[in-house]
């Protein structure tokens, strides 16, 4: 009876080895990205520097740079697939991209739909965009205006239950500065990071950043879901971008001051 028992258990052991090794080995992310030669990324299109098209109409600025060092990575071309805050985690989910880099800030909430990766590799923090004729001072000088803001973005909420302001939400920052160009709103609620950028051009020069800046908040990089391997690679790919000082690198070469948050990041992978 035990030899019995026995040579069935070897012999299923045997037959579950086998089978084992014919599966073949199961393709993810990084297999059908090598496959298809193209890396397809989630990148704005609106938010000089970090994501905006040039005169010919390219996606260009910080993140579609961290993208391309991806795509190197990973020896294929790279497909910029532009999103704004509303659709950028709708788009990852769906297959429509591998890979999110977008100047989404990391939510705990947004952490059970797609799969944010460790380190983070940006920050930025809240603050309005206004004419100066207004002269405002605090953040309760926003109470009963109305104030622009981009559809899906979390701040939006903060600022009409905490400080009184009257959202008045748009798909894309194009039609919010023509918003506040045209007087529709006296603000732009939008990150910081954004601001500076913006006010360093002519165009804007009667316009500030006058308030303090509140919920400074990390960017979150993205994959899909179950994507463990893709997952790993990239986490490997933020901390060597951090460590290089390639974030800093960039920053430069885009215009924008070295920020706090990738000065603190350099020193503590390098």
């Amino acid at each position: 009876m035990f030899k019995t028992i026995t040579k069935r258990t070897a012999m299923a052991a045997a037959l579950g080895a086998f089978a084992f090794a014919a599966m073949p080995a199961q393709a993810d992310v990084i297999d059908d990205i090598k496959e298809r030669g193209i890396l397809r990324v989630a990148v704005k299109a609106d938010y000089k520097p970090y994501g905006f098209r040039d005169t010919s109409g390219a996606i260009i600025g910080i993140e579609p740079e961290l993208a391309q060092d991806v795509a190197d990575e990973l020896g294929v071309e790279i497909e910029f697939v532009p999103v704004v805050s509303s659709n950028r985690m709708q788009f990852l989910q769906q297959g429509k991209v591998d890979l999110l880099i977008a100047t989404m800030t990391d939510k705990p909430d947004r952490r059970k739909v797609i799969s944010i990766v460790d380190p983070n590799y940006y920050s930025s923090g809240t603050n309005i965009m206004a004419p100066k004729s207004f002269g405002f001072t605090q953040w309760e000088d926003l109470r009963d205006k109305p104030v622009c803001g981009i559809q899906g973005a979390f701040y939006n909420k903060k600022t009409g239950r905490d400080f009184g302001a009257k959202i008045v939400a748009f798909k894309g920052t194009a039609e919010v500065y023509a918003a506040l160009k045209a007087g529709n709103c006296v603000a732009f609620v939008y990150d910081d990071s954004s601001h500076v950028a913006t006010l360093e051009r002519e165009e804007w020069a009667d316009y500030e950043m006058p308030l303090p800046t509140i919920d400074d908040a990390p960017w979150g990089l993205a994959v899909a879901l179950g994507e463990t391997r893709f997952h790993d690679m990239m986490g490997d790919m933020i901390e060597g971008w951090h460590k290089s000082g390639r974030i800093l690198e960039l920053e430069t070469k885009w215009g924008v001051t070295n920020t706090p948050f990738a000065l603190t990041m350099h020193d503590q992978y390098k």
